[in-house]
């Protein structure tokens, strides 16, 4: 049995014009980049803080990942509208933030709901 949801898969497909192909690259890199940053944070910052007792590696890694988060949710909101997502896709948006490897999950979604290779 497959799960599928309307909330994230659009019935219609339609082709995006230049300026939400602009929002749709930005958006993928920023979200990349924070989903990089907190697997950067998860499995090598937070191993040599407990396990090698190097708590500056979180200190500047939790660092910039915590502006990369910000970045993301800021640019959340109008990304979702610039692309006319709909409620549940901003909120899997959100989700992604905080769940390792999200941010990756949602982008694969995203091109293949968009019809844009960014």
């Amino acid at each position: 049995m497959e799960f599928t949801s309307n909330l994230i898969q659009p019935q219609v497909r339609k082709k995006m014009n230049s300026e939400q192909t602009k929002w749709a690259k930005r958006f993928k890199w920023i979200s990349l980049i924070e989903g990089v940053s907190f697997l950067v944070l998860l499995f090598i910052a937070m191993p040599l803080k407990y396990m090698f007792d190097q708590p500056l590696a979180v200190t500047y890694v939790g660092w910039v990942h915590g502006v990369l988060f910000i970045l993301y949710i800021y640019i959340v909101f109008p990304t979702s509208t610039k692309l006319k997502w709909e409620f549940g896709r901003t909120f899997f948006a959100l989700l992604a933030s905080i769940l390792p490897f999200g941010p990756f999950i949602f982008d694969r979604n995203l091109k293949k709901s968009q019809h844009v290779d960014l």
